[in-house]
């Protein structure tokens, strides 16, 4: 079942009212409630004429008035010329196909992104799933007595490190006291 579009109102002096939540909207306001997925329904006030198109349009042309980023301008042209009805279809078809492959391409990307963003941040766990072991093929108190095991032998290599490092110093000093 489809949710209720968001019902807003245009009134004659240009004005849009936000039915719904009881309040006066701008076109930036109804941007944001599409972009938070809501569907949105515009309409005349007096007549009950379905604005929505319009409405969109405007928002469209607005952001392209800021980023310059806008649809191309051949396009634009051809999306004028093409006043008869084949045409438009045409054309609206292939917008909106190019749309779905452009949405199937993001999501591709969002997909991979995250995958790349797991392996950042869990490498082990990537590289389990790389050589094939599973994440909880070692239990904790397995790997404990090899991690003791390790510490000791640290432990075991700095001391060795440390001697030889003193019987030089004090043969210095022997040699020292020779001369």
């Amino acid at each position: 079942m489809k949710p209720t579009p968001v019902l807003i109102k245009k009134y004659g002096n240009r004005r849009l009212y936000d039915s719904s939540h009881s309040q006066y909207v701008n076109l930036d306001d109804i941007a944001g409630l599409i972009r938070e997925g809501k569907d949105v329904q515009v309409v005349d006030a007096k007549t009950g004429k379905d604005l929505t198109r319009v409405t969109l349009t405007q928002i469209i042309t607005e952001d392209a008035k800021e980023k310059p980023t806008g649809l191309p301008l051949e396009l634009l042209r051809q999306l004028i010329v093409a006043s008869d009805e084949v045409r438009q279809e045409f054309v609206m078809w292939y917008l909106k196909s190019a749309f779905d492959t452009y949405e199937k391409v993001q999501d591709a990307v969002q997909n991979r992104l995250g995958e790349v963003q797991s392996a950042i941040l869990s490498p082990v766990d990537m590289m389990q799933k790389i050589l094939g072991a599973p994440a909880a093929s070692q239990p904790r108190a397995q790997s404990e007595p090899e991690l003791d095991t390790l510490r000791k032998r640290v432990a075991e290599l700095e001391a060795r490190l440390e001697k030889p490092a003193r019987g030089k110093r004090a043969w210095r000093r022997k040699q020292k006291g020779r001369l």
